[in-house]
């Protein structure tokens, strides 16, 4: 096997992380002597043994003289574990492949230089775009202490997400519905606006596949989610952010005795959120990732302060003539400022088109 063939497993074995290890990036590691695998392992949990730990500890045979693939590049500081670089040393491997080097400010090449200093062989930058991908939701959150965000929606052909009442069931079709709830999945955080609560009655869950369920984040800054809704008494992982002039209404301490979390923001003169302020926030809870799945104030308000990353928007191939816009007025007014996109990529699920666009 190659060096790509064994940094695209270490991969694949990271993916099994989804879920578990978020703040904490996915990582993948492959142990090779004589041609031969002798030991696999992931970050399995947030706080607990990294890869690199794990594939010494599940080796069959000893370590020493055996290459160590890994998909990120190993740790060189005491965090919530002790440096996998010296445990590397320790064991005295002869050789470490990385697919990319890790953006963390505490570590970010020191991992590679101690290695080097202490006699190992060290390769980097194998399959380094795909390692880069994987790992999308740690390296924005780490570098600018703000999470990954995720414009998701499902439109018609002429740009609809709901009809005039406001009924959106269904547009897109279950395979669409299906990959929706995966995403779900992979992202720390679903978000949501009032209006999505009040008009959509929303789970937001990932009942049709299997995963964990995201928390559930609902941007209200007057304090308008109907207390009946569904959102309010399934499981209990829901962060409602509002301002902090509704801190102590009889509404807010109902909701906390229904297991919501709050969060307490200073609105604007608007009324409204200042949306840096709140993915900041966000970030200093641990999200590293968030999903918004609407509605259209949200989506707008999004992209008119360019606080997206990317967006996932599922085609039906309906027209609907009247019904709520995707997307409305944010302030551009020519064709020649219009905001450019990339298609990065597309599938289709049964007959609806999905467009991954990034900036």
């Amino acid at each position: 096997m190659t060096d790509e063939s064994y940094i695209k497993l270490t991969l694949e074995i990271a993916k099994k992380g989804i879920g578990s290890v978020s703040p904490n990036p996915l990582v993948g590691a492959v142990l090779v002597k004589d041609g031969k695998i002798i030991g696999a392992g992931y970050h399995q949990k947030y706080g607990e043994a990294h890869a690199e730990i794990n594939a010494i500890k599940s080796a069959s045979e000893s370590v020493e003289g055996a290459t160590l693939f890994v998909n990120l590049e190993p740790c060189s500081h005491f965090g919530k574990t002790p440096p996998c670089v010296d445990a590397l040393l320790e064991s005295k491997i002869d050789k470490v492949v990385i697919g990319t080097l890790d953006m963390n400010p505490l570590v970010c090449g020191s991992g590679i230089q101690k290695l080097k200093e202490n006699g190992i062989e060290v390769k980097v930058g194998i399959l380094e775009n795909e390692c880069i991908e994987l790992n999308k939701f740690f390296f924005k959150n780490v570098t600018k202490k703000t999470p990954y965000v995720t414009l998701k929606a499902a439109i018609t052909i002429d740009g609809k997400i709901a009809d005039g009442s406001y009924q959106s069931k269904w547009i897109s079709s279950i395979a669409s519905r299906k990959q929706v709830h995966k995403l779900r999945a992979e992202y720390d955080s679903v978000l949501i606006g009032a209006n999505t609560v009040n008009k959509d009655d929303p789970q937001l869950s990932v009942r049709l596949v299997e995963g964990r369920n995201p928390k559930r984040i609902i941007l209200d800054p007057q304090l308008k989610s109907c207390i009946e809704r569904k959102i309010f008494h399934s499981e209990k992982n829901v962060l409602l952010i509002t301002s902090v002039e509704k801190k102590d209404t009889v509404k807010v301490k109902t909701l906390k005795n229904l297991g919501v979390n709050f969060l307490f923001v200073k609105t604007d003169e608007m009324k409204q959120f200042h949306l840096k302020t709140v993915l900041k926030k966000m970030s200093d809870q641990n999200i590293a990732s968030i999903l918004v799945e609407g509605g259209a104030k949200v989506y707008n308000a999004f992209i008119k302060e360019n606080l997206f990353d990317e967006m996932q928007i599922f085609i039906a191939p309906k027209l609907l003539g009247n019904g709520i816009q995707f997307l409305s007025d944010f302030g551009i007014k020519e064709m020649s400022k219009a905001r450019k996109l990339i298609i990065h990529s597309f599938e289709k699920y049964d007959e609806d088109l999905l467009l991954n666009l990034r900036k």
